[in-house]
């Protein structure tokens, strides 16, 4: 596997070829966001994550294949994530989601207003919703398991590698690292890549054994 997930702003992006889906990531704009693109291999269509910023650059990684992006999931409300989201929906027409609560955070309208547990579908790939409550009231993150066996896991800012994403109190600290254990790490095995809002990707194997110290630190 030649991926890494190691991208930077202006950078080249980066693509995973799994059995069911391919996986591009371009970082975008003064907060080094991620972008993620996941394109059906058998049909082509795509769902892009986060229209975060530098929308000319967006729009050449949805166009890739030759198809533009049928949906953009918007993982939260914070407004770093969904800059460009307003030219890109123009450009292509796309569908958009975000989750029930954070939705009328997002300036552009949510037609497709997402809940825990509902499937999103890219084409014959299906994903399903974790709603993870903390970093906003209701972050998306989303996990896909490959007709390979692999476990994917697309986390916005509620996961990163060494801990979880910025919360602005004790109780939504609790709530968040809740979320995590029980909807994420109780559920996904060590092999899960996980890829984050920002910077560079992990496995849940790798970030398991420090659980209990970010629980300690608060943050």
């Amino acid at each position: 596997m030649t991926y890494t997930g190691e991208v930077s702003v202006g950078g080249p992006m980066d693509t995973r070829e799994l059995a069911g889906l391919s996986i591009t990531k371009l970082a975008v704009g003064p907060m080094s966001n991620n972008a993620y693109l996941l394109r059906c291999q058998a049909s082509g269509q795509a769902l892009l994550i986060d229209a975060a910023n530098e929308a000319d650059r967006l729009l050449e990684l949805v166009r890739l294949g030759g198809e533009t992006a049928a949906t953009v999931l918007t993982t939260h409300q914070h407004a770093d994530h969904w800059q460009a989201l307003a030219a890109v929906v123009a450009q292509t027409g796309a569908r958009t989601m975000a989750s029930v609560e954070d939705a009328g955070g997002i300036p552009v309208p949510t037609e497709r207003r997402l809940e825990h547990g509902d499937a999103v579908h890219v084409g014959d790939a299906e994903l399903r919703v974790i709603v993870l409550r903390g970093h906003t009231p209701g972050s998306v993150a989303l996990h896909y398991r490959d007709p390979d066996g692999s476990s994917h896991l697309f986390t916005g800012d509620s996961l990163f590698p060494g801990g979880p994403g910025r919360t602005a109190s004790p109780a939504d600290f609790t709530s968040l690292m809740d979320d995590l254990e029980r909807r994420v790490f109780d559920v996904y095995d060590d092999d899960t890549w996980f890829y984050p809002g920002h910077g560079n990707d992990s496995t849940l194997g790798a970030e398991r054994p420090q659980l209990s110290e970010w629980r300690a630190r608060g943050w």
